[in-house]
């Protein structure tokens, strides 16, 4: 296991403007990401040692992550045109 925080910020390295953008116009981009760090962050602490929990909701929240992720790719390619 990796306990490498995966923040949006290096998810997309060559996006920081559009991420910028993003937080400032949409509010469901905004949503999504909240809910990402809030995943994100728990995942992190799992990993690191800090919270204990079953492997299965460990496997759970890194599938809720990868969604999240999938979401928010989607967003920011429609506002990179």
């Amino acid at each position: 296991m990796s306990n490498t925080p995966h923040e949006l910020a290096a998810e997309f390295p060559n996006d920081h403007a559009v991420l910028h953008a993003l937080k400032l116009e949409n509010p469901h981009f905004v949503t999504l990401s909240d809910r990402y760090h809030e995943v994100n962050g728990e995942i992190h602490r799992i990993e690191a040692g800090v919270e204990n929990t079953s492997d299965d909701y460990a496997e759970t929240l890194k599938k809720k992550r990868l969604s999240l992720i999938d979401e928010i790719s989607g967003l920011v390619a429609a506002a990179r045109t």
